[in-house]
Protein backbone atom coordinates (compact mmCIF):
# COMPACT_ATOMS: atom_id res chain seq x y z
CA UNK A 1 0.00 0.00 0.00
CA UNK A 2 2.80 2.38 0.96
CA UNK A 3 4.71 1.61 -2.24
CA UNK A 4 1.58 2.25 -4.32
CA UNK A 5 1.04 5.58 -2.59
CA UNK A 6 4.71 6.52 -3.11
CA UNK A 7 4.47 5.59 -6.78
CA UNK A 8 1.32 7.67 -7.17
CA UNK A 9 2.92 10.65 -5.41
CA UNK A 10 6.00 10.53 -7.61
CA UNK A 11 3.88 10.24 -10.74
CA UNK A 12 1.75 13.17 -9.61
CA UNK A 13 4.80 15.32 -8.92
CA UNK A 14 6.31 14.49 -12.30
CA UNK A 15 3.06 15.37 -14.09
CA UNK A 16 2.73 18.57 -12.06
CA UNK A 17 6.34 19.54 -12.77
CA UNK A 18 5.86 18.80 -16.46
CA UNK A 19 2.70 20.90 -16.54
CA UNK A 20 4.40 23.90 -14.92
CA UNK A 21 7.42 23.51 -17.20
CA UNK A 22 5.17 23.34 -20.24
CA UNK A 23 3.24 26.41 -19.11
CA UNK A 24 6.47 28.37 -18.56
CA UNK A 25 7.80 27.18 -21.94
CA UNK A 26 4.57 28.26 -23.65
CA UNK A 27 4.71 31.64 -21.92
CA UNK A 28 8.30 32.14 -22.99
CA UNK A 29 7.48 31.06 -26.51
CA UNK A 30 4.53 33.45 -26.64
CA UNK A 31 6.57 36.46 -25.54
CA UNK A 32 8.09 36.91 -29.00
CA UNK A 33 4.96 36.24 -31.06
CA UNK A 34 4.81 39.86 -32.22
CA UNK A 35 2.54 40.91 -35.07
CA UNK A 36 3.54 44.56 -34.91
CA UNK A 37 6.54 46.50 -33.65
CA UNK A 38 6.59 50.23 -33.03
CA UNK A 39 9.12 52.87 -31.91
CA UNK A 40 9.02 53.27 -28.13
CA UNK A 41 9.48 56.32 -25.94
CA UNK A 42 9.75 56.63 -22.14
CA UNK A 43 6.46 56.26 -20.26
CA UNK A 44 7.60 57.40 -16.81
CA UNK A 45 9.65 60.39 -15.73
CA UNK A 46 11.11 60.62 -12.21
CA UNK A 47 12.34 64.09 -11.23
CA UNK A 48 15.05 64.41 -8.58
CA UNK A 49 17.04 67.33 -7.17
CA UNK A 50 19.84 67.21 -9.74
CA UNK A 51 18.37 65.35 -12.68
CA UNK A 52 15.69 63.13 -14.07
CA UNK A 53 15.31 59.42 -14.83
CA UNK A 54 13.11 58.27 -17.71
CA UNK A 55 11.88 54.70 -17.92
CA UNK A 56 10.52 52.71 -20.82
CA UNK A 57 7.55 50.43 -20.03
CA UNK A 58 8.84 47.02 -18.87
CA UNK A 59 5.42 45.51 -19.59
CA UNK A 60 5.64 46.36 -23.28
CA UNK A 61 5.62 43.17 -25.36
CA UNK A 62 8.73 44.18 -27.28
CA UNK A 63 10.84 44.57 -24.14
CA UNK A 64 9.37 41.36 -22.69
CA UNK A 65 10.35 39.54 -25.88
CA UNK A 66 13.96 40.72 -25.53
CA UNK A 67 13.91 40.26 -21.75
CA UNK A 68 15.36 43.71 -21.10
CA UNK A 69 14.55 47.08 -19.53
CA UNK A 70 15.72 50.48 -20.74
CA UNK A 71 16.42 53.57 -18.60
CA UNK A 72 17.80 57.02 -19.37
CA UNK A 73 19.43 59.17 -16.67
CA UNK A 74 19.87 62.90 -17.31
CA UNK A 75 22.19 64.26 -14.61
CA UNK A 76 22.91 67.95 -14.14
CA UNK A 77 26.40 69.38 -13.65
CA UNK A 78 27.73 68.37 -10.20
CA UNK A 79 24.91 65.87 -9.87
CA UNK A 80 25.46 62.35 -8.54
CA UNK A 81 23.38 59.22 -9.07
CA UNK A 82 23.27 57.69 -5.60
CA UNK A 83 24.90 54.29 -4.98
CA UNK A 84 22.68 51.32 -5.84
CA UNK A 85 22.80 47.81 -7.26
CA UNK A 86 20.62 45.88 -9.71
CA UNK A 87 19.67 42.21 -9.89
CA UNK A 88 20.67 42.11 -13.56
CA UNK A 89 23.78 42.89 -15.64
CA UNK A 90 23.75 46.46 -16.93
CA UNK A 91 25.31 48.17 -19.94
CA UNK A 92 25.43 51.98 -19.95
CA UNK A 93 26.12 54.17 -23.00
CA UNK A 94 27.33 57.73 -22.42
CA UNK A 95 25.24 59.66 -24.93
CA UNK A 96 26.50 63.05 -23.76
CA UNK A 97 28.81 64.52 -21.13
CA UNK A 98 31.64 63.24 -18.98
CA UNK A 99 32.28 62.26 -15.37
CA UNK A 100 33.45 59.41 -13.20
CA UNK A 101 31.97 56.33 -11.57
CA UNK A 102 32.68 53.71 -8.95
CA UNK A 103 31.89 49.99 -8.85
CA UNK A 104 32.03 48.24 -5.48
CA UNK A 105 32.65 44.49 -5.48
CA UNK A 106 32.68 42.77 -2.10
CA UNK A 107 36.13 41.36 -1.37
CA UNK A 108 38.00 43.54 -3.86
CA UNK A 109 40.93 45.52 -2.38
CA UNK A 110 40.84 49.24 -1.60
CA UNK A 111 43.54 50.26 -4.04
CA UNK A 112 42.86 54.02 -4.10
CA UNK A 113 44.27 55.98 -1.16
CA UNK A 114 44.37 59.65 -0.22
CA UNK A 115 44.96 61.97 2.70
CA UNK A 116 42.16 64.51 3.14
CA UNK A 117 41.60 67.54 5.37
CA UNK A 118 38.85 67.09 7.97
CA UNK A 119 36.04 69.64 7.93
CA UNK A 120 35.57 72.13 10.79
CA UNK A 121 34.17 70.36 13.84
CA UNK A 122 35.14 66.84 12.80
CA UNK A 123 37.77 65.49 15.21
CA UNK A 124 39.16 69.00 15.58
CA UNK A 125 39.88 71.62 12.96
CA UNK A 126 42.88 71.11 10.74
CA UNK A 127 43.25 67.37 11.31
CA UNK A 128 43.71 64.92 8.44
CA UNK A 129 42.58 61.38 7.80
CA UNK A 130 43.49 58.60 5.38
CA UNK A 131 40.77 57.54 2.94
CA UNK A 132 40.87 54.23 1.11
CA UNK A 133 38.33 52.97 -1.41
CA UNK A 134 37.91 50.76 -4.44
CA UNK A 135 38.96 52.07 -7.81
CA UNK A 136 37.20 54.87 -9.63
CA UNK A 137 36.93 55.17 -13.40
CA UNK A 138 36.34 58.13 -15.66
CA UNK A 139 34.08 58.19 -18.70
CA UNK A 140 33.30 60.45 -21.62
CA UNK A 141 30.85 60.66 -24.50
CA UNK A 142 30.71 57.47 -26.54
CA UNK A 143 31.81 55.12 -23.77
CA UNK A 144 30.16 51.77 -23.05
CA UNK A 145 30.40 50.83 -19.35
CA UNK A 146 29.66 47.30 -18.05
CA UNK A 147 28.23 46.77 -14.56
CA UNK A 148 27.97 43.18 -13.27
CA UNK A 149 24.72 42.07 -11.63
CA UNK A 150 24.61 42.89 -7.93
CA UNK A 151 27.65 45.21 -8.00
CA UNK A 152 26.90 48.50 -6.23
CA UNK A 153 27.77 51.54 -8.36
CA UNK A 154 27.39 55.31 -8.60
CA UNK A 155 28.03 58.03 -11.21
CA UNK A 156 28.93 61.72 -11.03
CA UNK A 157 28.75 64.48 -13.63
CA UNK A 158 31.92 66.57 -13.42
CA UNK A 159 31.31 68.46 -16.69
CA UNK A 160 29.49 71.72 -17.34
CA UNK A 161 26.79 70.18 -19.53
CA UNK A 162 24.14 67.58 -18.80
CA UNK A 163 25.26 63.98 -18.54
CA UNK A 164 23.01 61.52 -20.39
CA UNK A 165 23.36 57.80 -19.65
CA UNK A 166 21.29 55.25 -21.58
CA UNK A 167 21.20 51.98 -19.64
CA UNK A 168 20.08 48.50 -20.62
CA UNK A 169 19.23 45.99 -17.87
CA UNK A 170 19.13 42.35 -18.97
CA UNK A 171 16.44 40.73 -16.80
CA UNK A 172 16.50 37.51 -18.86
CA UNK A 173 20.11 36.89 -17.84
CA UNK A 174 20.71 33.82 -15.68
CA UNK A 175 22.21 36.11 -13.01
CA UNK A 176 18.65 37.29 -12.28
CA UNK A 177 16.60 34.95 -10.09
CA UNK A 178 13.94 37.45 -8.97
CA UNK A 179 11.50 37.18 -11.87
CA UNK A 180 11.05 38.71 -15.28
CA UNK A 181 11.71 42.34 -14.32
CA UNK A 182 14.83 44.15 -13.11
CA UNK A 183 14.88 45.67 -9.64
CA UNK A 184 17.15 48.43 -8.34
CA UNK A 185 18.24 48.51 -4.70
CA UNK A 186 19.51 51.86 -3.42
CA UNK A 187 21.90 51.96 -0.47
CA UNK A 188 21.56 55.72 0.13
CA UNK A 189 19.00 58.51 0.05
CA UNK A 190 15.25 58.33 -0.29
CA UNK A 191 14.65 57.56 -3.98
CA UNK A 192 10.87 57.41 -3.66
CA UNK A 193 10.85 61.16 -2.98
CA UNK A 194 11.41 61.65 -6.71
CA UNK A 195 8.43 63.35 -8.32
CA UNK A 196 6.61 61.37 -10.99
CA UNK A 197 5.44 63.72 -13.69
CA UNK A 198 2.49 63.60 -16.04
CA UNK A 199 2.43 65.63 -19.19
CA UNK A 200 3.68 65.41 -22.73
CA UNK A 201 6.82 63.60 -23.82
CA UNK A 202 7.45 63.13 -27.50
CA UNK A 203 3.78 63.83 -28.25
CA UNK A 204 2.47 61.08 -25.96
CA UNK A 205 0.94 61.33 -22.50
CA UNK A 206 3.05 59.96 -19.69
CA UNK A 207 1.47 57.17 -17.67
CA UNK A 208 1.76 57.45 -13.87
CA UNK A 209 3.71 54.52 -12.45
CA UNK A 210 5.18 53.93 -9.01
CA UNK A 211 8.95 54.29 -8.74
CA UNK A 212 9.58 51.12 -6.74
CA UNK A 213 13.27 51.53 -5.92
CA UNK A 214 13.97 52.31 -2.26
CA UNK A 215 16.79 52.54 0.28
CA UNK A 216 17.44 49.05 1.67
CA UNK A 217 18.63 50.49 5.03
CA UNK A 218 15.15 51.92 5.58
CA UNK A 219 13.80 48.45 6.27
CA UNK A 220 16.22 47.66 9.10
CA UNK A 221 15.80 48.56 12.75
CA UNK A 222 17.80 51.64 13.78
CA UNK A 223 19.32 49.86 16.76
CA UNK A 224 20.50 47.01 14.55
CA UNK A 225 22.09 49.44 12.09
CA UNK A 226 23.81 51.37 14.88
CA UNK A 227 25.26 48.13 16.24
CA UNK A 228 26.26 46.81 12.80
CA UNK A 229 28.22 49.97 11.93
CA UNK A 230 29.39 50.88 15.43
CA UNK A 231 27.82 54.35 15.25
CA UNK A 232 25.19 56.26 17.23
CA UNK A 233 21.45 56.18 16.49
CA UNK A 234 21.44 59.53 14.67
CA UNK A 235 23.97 58.40 12.08
CA UNK A 236 22.12 55.10 11.74
CA UNK A 237 18.91 57.04 11.14
CA UNK A 238 20.69 59.10 8.47
CA UNK A 239 21.57 55.87 6.68
CA UNK A 240 17.85 55.26 6.20
CA UNK A 241 17.37 58.60 4.46
CA UNK A 242 13.82 59.09 5.68
CA UNK A 243 14.18 62.89 5.88
CA UNK A 244 16.05 63.16 2.57
CA UNK A 245 13.91 65.02 0.04
CA UNK A 246 16.46 65.11 -2.79
CA UNK A 247 15.44 61.95 -4.64
CA UNK A 248 17.88 59.53 -6.28
CA UNK A 249 20.05 62.14 -8.09
CA UNK A 250 21.54 64.69 -5.70
CA UNK A 251 23.39 67.96 -6.15
CA UNK A 252 26.89 68.33 -4.67
CA UNK A 253 27.46 72.08 -4.54
CA UNK A 254 31.14 71.95 -3.62
CA UNK A 255 31.88 69.21 -6.14
CA UNK A 256 32.84 65.63 -5.41
CA UNK A 257 36.30 65.36 -3.89
CA UNK A 258 37.64 61.88 -4.52
CA UNK A 259 41.07 60.59 -5.48
CA UNK A 260 41.41 59.22 -8.99
CA UNK A 261 44.22 58.93 -11.53
CA UNK A 262 44.56 61.67 -14.15
CA UNK A 263 42.78 60.93 -17.41
CA UNK A 264 44.70 62.13 -20.43
CA UNK A 265 44.29 61.95 -24.20
CA UNK A 266 47.56 60.02 -24.35
CA UNK A 267 46.14 57.38 -22.03
CA UNK A 268 43.00 57.07 -24.18
CA UNK A 269 45.06 56.69 -27.34
CA UNK A 270 47.25 54.06 -25.68
CA UNK A 271 44.18 52.06 -24.65
CA UNK A 272 42.80 52.24 -28.19
CA UNK A 273 46.10 50.96 -29.63
CA UNK A 274 46.01 48.07 -27.20
CA UNK A 275 42.43 47.25 -28.18
CA UNK A 276 43.27 47.30 -31.88
CA UNK A 277 46.21 44.96 -31.32
CA UNK A 278 44.21 42.47 -29.27
CA UNK A 279 42.90 39.58 -31.38
CA UNK A 280 41.12 37.72 -28.61
CA UNK A 281 40.40 37.69 -24.88
CA UNK A 282 43.11 36.71 -22.43
CA UNK A 283 41.23 34.39 -20.14
CA UNK A 284 43.89 32.64 -18.07
CA UNK A 285 42.81 34.28 -14.83
CA UNK A 286 46.04 36.23 -14.31
CA UNK A 287 45.77 39.29 -16.56
CA UNK A 288 42.21 40.11 -15.49
CA UNK A 289 40.06 39.28 -12.46
CA UNK A 290 36.63 40.61 -11.51
CA UNK A 291 38.38 43.20 -9.31
CA UNK A 292 40.77 44.44 -12.02
CA UNK A 293 38.61 43.85 -15.09
CA UNK A 294 38.36 46.66 -17.61
CA UNK A 295 34.70 47.74 -17.77
CA UNK A 296 34.81 50.69 -20.20
CA UNK A 297 35.42 51.06 -23.91
CA UNK A 298 34.75 53.95 -26.28
CA UNK A 299 32.85 53.16 -29.50
CA UNK A 300 32.51 56.69 -30.89
CA UNK A 301 36.03 56.99 -32.32
CA UNK A 302 35.91 56.43 -36.13
CA UNK A 303 39.41 54.89 -36.02
CA UNK A 304 37.94 51.94 -34.08
CA UNK A 305 35.28 51.19 -36.72
CA UNK A 306 34.90 47.56 -37.77
CA UNK A 307 33.16 48.61 -41.00
CA UNK A 308 33.96 52.00 -42.53
CA UNK A 309 32.71 53.62 -45.72
CA UNK A 310 33.69 57.31 -46.01
CA UNK A 311 30.71 57.97 -48.29
CA UNK A 312 28.10 56.07 -46.31
CA UNK A 313 29.03 55.67 -42.63
CA UNK A 314 30.55 53.26 -40.13
CA UNK A 315 29.73 50.46 -37.69
CA UNK A 316 31.67 49.76 -34.49
CA UNK A 317 31.19 46.82 -32.13
CA UNK A 318 32.23 46.06 -28.57
CA UNK A 319 32.01 42.42 -27.51
CA UNK A 320 33.78 39.85 -25.36
CA UNK A 321 36.72 39.78 -27.79
CA UNK A 322 37.52 43.45 -27.17
CA UNK A 323 36.07 43.85 -23.66
CA UNK A 324 36.40 40.44 -21.96
CA UNK A 325 34.10 41.22 -19.01
CA UNK A 326 31.20 41.06 -21.46
CA UNK A 327 31.60 37.29 -21.62
CA UNK A 328 30.62 37.32 -17.94
CA UNK A 329 27.65 39.65 -18.53
CA UNK A 330 26.57 37.89 -21.77
CA UNK A 331 25.94 41.27 -23.41
CA UNK A 332 27.50 43.35 -26.19
CA UNK A 333 26.88 46.63 -28.00
CA UNK A 334 27.47 48.43 -31.29
CA UNK A 335 27.51 51.99 -32.59
CA UNK A 336 26.24 52.86 -36.05
CA UNK A 337 26.48 56.00 -38.19
CA UNK A 338 24.71 56.41 -41.54
CA UNK A 339 25.22 59.47 -43.72
CA UNK A 340 22.44 61.03 -45.78
CA UNK A 341 20.90 58.65 -48.35
CA UNK A 342 22.79 55.63 -47.02
CA UNK A 343 21.68 52.11 -46.18
CA UNK A 344 22.69 49.43 -43.70
CA UNK A 345 22.22 46.23 -45.67
CA UNK A 346 19.30 43.92 -44.83
CA UNK A 347 20.57 41.52 -42.16
CA UNK A 348 19.66 39.41 -39.17
CA UNK A 349 21.37 38.59 -35.85
CA UNK A 350 21.66 34.84 -35.41
CA UNK A 351 22.11 34.60 -31.64
CA UNK A 352 20.69 37.70 -29.94
CA UNK A 353 17.87 40.18 -29.64
CA UNK A 354 18.97 43.76 -30.18
CA UNK A 355 17.65 47.03 -28.83
CA UNK A 356 18.29 50.06 -31.07
CA UNK A 357 18.36 53.55 -29.51
CA UNK A 358 18.57 56.50 -31.95
CA UNK A 359 21.02 59.14 -30.72
CA UNK A 360 20.78 61.61 -33.64
CA UNK A 361 18.71 62.14 -36.79
CA UNK A 362 16.25 59.56 -38.04
CA UNK A 363 16.06 56.54 -40.31
CA UNK A 364 13.39 54.51 -42.00
CA UNK A 365 13.60 51.08 -40.38
CA UNK A 366 11.88 47.98 -41.74
CA UNK A 367 11.70 44.70 -39.78
CA UNK A 368 10.35 41.43 -41.22
CA UNK A 369 9.35 38.31 -39.29
CA UNK A 370 9.50 34.59 -40.18
CA UNK A 371 6.15 34.82 -42.02
CA UNK A 372 7.61 37.33 -44.45
CA UNK A 373 5.44 40.10 -43.04
CA UNK A 374 6.70 43.58 -42.19
CA UNK A 375 6.16 44.04 -38.45
CA UNK A 376 7.69 47.53 -38.62
CA UNK A 377 7.98 50.06 -41.44
CA UNK A 378 8.41 53.47 -39.85
CA UNK A 379 10.70 56.45 -39.43
CA UNK A 380 12.43 56.20 -36.08
CA UNK A 381 13.81 59.44 -34.71
CA UNK A 382 16.20 60.63 -32.01
CA UNK A 383 15.34 59.38 -28.52
CA UNK A 384 13.17 56.49 -29.72
CA UNK A 385 13.85 52.78 -29.28
CA UNK A 386 13.15 49.76 -31.48
CA UNK A 387 13.51 46.11 -30.47
CA UNK A 388 14.63 43.64 -33.15
CA UNK A 389 13.95 40.03 -32.08
CA UNK A 390 16.51 37.32 -32.85
CA UNK A 391 16.61 36.31 -36.54
CA UNK A 392 14.12 39.01 -37.63
CA UNK A 393 15.44 40.68 -40.79
CA UNK A 394 16.05 44.42 -40.54
CA UNK A 395 17.19 47.22 -42.87
CA UNK A 396 17.93 50.89 -42.07
CA UNK A 397 17.79 53.75 -44.57
CA UNK A 398 18.94 57.24 -43.53
CA UNK A 399 17.34 59.63 -45.98
CA UNK A 400 17.77 63.38 -45.37
CA UNK A 401 19.36 64.01 -41.97
CA UNK A 402 21.51 60.94 -41.57
CA UNK A 403 21.20 58.74 -38.52
CA UNK A 404 23.30 57.64 -35.54
CA UNK A 405 22.40 54.96 -33.02
CA UNK A 406 23.65 52.61 -30.33
CA UNK A 407 22.38 49.05 -30.12
CA UNK A 408 22.54 46.61 -27.23
CA UNK A 409 22.70 42.86 -27.90
CA UNK A 410 21.66 40.02 -25.58
CA UNK A 411 24.77 37.98 -26.41
CA UNK A 412 28.40 38.79 -25.69
CA UNK A 413 29.38 38.06 -29.32
CA UNK A 414 26.36 38.89 -31.47
CA UNK A 415 26.72 37.55 -35.02
CA UNK A 416 25.30 39.34 -38.06
CA UNK A 417 24.29 37.62 -41.31
CA UNK A 418 23.61 39.88 -44.28
CA UNK A 419 21.16 39.43 -47.14
CA UNK A 420 22.99 41.61 -49.65
CA UNK A 421 26.62 42.53 -50.18
CA UNK A 422 29.94 40.76 -50.52
CA UNK A 423 29.55 38.44 -47.53
CA UNK A 424 25.80 37.86 -47.76
CA UNK A 425 23.71 34.71 -47.94
CA UNK A 426 22.85 35.53 -51.57
CA UNK A 427 26.53 35.94 -52.45
CA UNK A 428 27.18 32.44 -51.09
CA UNK A 429 24.68 30.80 -53.45
CA UNK A 430 25.58 29.39 -56.90
CA UNK A 431 24.22 31.42 -59.81
CA UNK A 432 22.04 28.53 -60.97
CA UNK A 433 20.47 28.21 -57.53
CA UNK A 434 19.69 31.94 -57.52
CA UNK A 435 18.22 31.79 -61.04
CA UNK A 436 16.05 28.80 -60.21
CA UNK A 437 14.94 30.12 -56.83
CA UNK A 438 13.79 33.51 -58.10
CA UNK A 439 12.79 32.48 -61.66
CA UNK A 440 15.21 34.88 -63.31
CA UNK A 441 17.82 34.48 -66.03
CA UNK A 442 21.43 33.58 -65.32
CA UNK A 443 22.53 37.13 -66.27
CA UNK A 444 20.00 38.61 -63.85
CA UNK A 445 21.10 36.17 -61.18
CA UNK A 446 24.73 37.17 -61.75
CA UNK A 447 23.89 40.87 -61.34
CA UNK A 448 21.84 40.13 -58.23
CA UNK A 449 24.77 38.25 -56.74
CA UNK A 450 27.68 40.52 -57.67
CA UNK A 451 26.29 44.08 -57.98
CA UNK A 452 27.10 45.03 -54.39
CA UNK A 453 30.77 44.84 -53.39
CA UNK A 454 30.30 46.43 -49.96
CA UNK A 455 29.70 44.24 -46.93
CA UNK A 456 27.28 46.17 -44.69
CA UNK A 457 26.99 49.92 -45.34
CA UNK A 458 26.58 51.62 -48.70
CA UNK A 459 25.10 54.62 -50.46
CA UNK A 460 21.64 53.92 -51.83
CA UNK A 461 22.69 55.47 -55.15
CA UNK A 462 25.36 52.77 -55.57
CA UNK A 463 28.09 55.31 -56.42
CA UNK A 464 30.46 54.14 -53.68
CA UNK A 465 30.57 50.42 -54.26
CA UNK A 466 34.31 50.01 -53.99
CA UNK A 467 35.06 52.52 -51.25
CA UNK A 468 34.22 50.45 -48.21
CA UNK A 469 37.04 48.98 -46.22
CA UNK A 470 37.01 46.58 -43.32
CA UNK A 471 38.98 48.01 -40.40
CA UNK A 472 41.72 45.96 -38.79
CA UNK A 473 40.58 43.94 -35.83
Amino acid sequence: MASSWLSFSLSFLLVLHGTFAQQRYQQQQGECQLNRLSPQEPTTRIQAEAGVTELWDQNNQQFQCAGVSLIRHVIQSRGMLLPSYVNTPLLAYVERGRGFYGIMQSGCPETFQSSQQMQQGERGAGSRFQDRHQRIGQFRQGDIIAFPAGAAHWAYNEGNEELVLVCLEDSSNNANQLGQFSRRFFIAGNPQQGQQQQGQYGGKSLRRERFESGNVFNGFDVEVLAEAFGVDREIARRLQGQDDQRGHIVNIQQGLRVVRPPFSQEQEEREERQEQGQYGPRMNGIEETICSAKVRQNIDNPSRADIYNPNAGRFTTVNSLTLPILSFLRLSAARGVLHTDSIMAPHWVTNAHKVIYITRGEARIQIVDHRGQAVLDDRVRQGQVVVVPQNYAVVKHAETEGCEWVEFNTNDNAMINTLSGRTSAIRGLPVDVIASSYQISRDEARRLKFNREETLIFRSSGRARSSERVAAA
